[in-house]
């Protein structure tokens, strides 16, 4: 037959991309290492942005900023906390000022809080000193004034109030106050010559002074100037 191949031949139809492809394959391999494609170096001129800095120094100039930023933050942190600091020092020195002044305050409550009371008391005292100043000896009245006395001082004495007596004594403004001057020879000026009252103090502290009376030298008298003139 006419139409029939001959034997042993092969007939195919290949794309036309597949053989272009492998075209430019072969061109590419057949070429000259000289010919080598190289990089197109872009100058200034041509294109991009002559002033700009290369990425890296770029970058180091953010990092340098941030860097600046981070410090300043933490310097203004350190500041507050120190600023915290202080007053919370401040806070618990006046917090422990404050402790040890109200157990002062507490303390002297408790020793000088029946003052008021001891002051109202004191006349009584006085009063049982003038009646025991006054009854004889022989007054069967007079022991239990007495008695009632010293049981009315050792009850005020648990509660730290002692009473004291000027009489003999000199003069101290510190715990006696004078209410009148006694003329005489017998005793040196300023010794306590009369006591009209005694002192009383409370946990060592003055509540009353002693009422007295000082002895001061005596006047001249007219005889004795005439006497020197002659």
């Amino acid at each position: 037959m006419s139409n029939k191949h001959a034997k042993g031949s092969f007939k195919t139809e290949i794309p036309s991309e597949v053989m272009d492809d492998a075209v430019r394959s072969v061109e590419r391999n057949s070429r000259p290492p000289d010919e080598a494609e190289v990089p197109v170096e872009v100058s200034p001129d041509e294109g991009g942005d002559a002033g700009a800095a290369p990425p890296e120094a770029a970058d180091a100039e953010g990092l340098r900023g941030q860097l600046e930023l981070s410090q300043q933050k933490s310097r203004e942190t350190m500041e507050r906390l120190k600023e915290a600091h202080d007053r919370m020092l401040r806070a618990a020195a006046d917090l422990e000022n404050y402790k040890k002044r109200a157990q002062r305050e507490k303390e002297e409550l408790q020793k000088f809080g029946n003052e008021k009371l001891l002051k109202e008391l004191l006349p009584v005292l006085d009063n049982l000193d003038r009646a025991l100043a006054a009854a004889a000896a022989d007054d069967p009245l007079r022991a239990g004034v007495l008695l009632v006395r010293t049981s009315f001082e050792q009850v005020l004495a648990r509660y730290g109030v002692k009473g004291f007596s000027a009489l003999g004594q000199s003069f101290d403004p510190a715990f006696h106050e004078a209410l009148m001057q006694v003329p005489t020879q017998e005793k040196p000026a300023g010794t306590v010559m009369v006591e009209h009252a005694r002192g009383f103090t409370l946990h060592d502290r003055l509540v009353r002074p002693a009422l007295v009376g000082v002895a001061v030298a005596p006047p001249a008298s007219p005889d004795a100037g005439s006497e020197t003139k002659e």
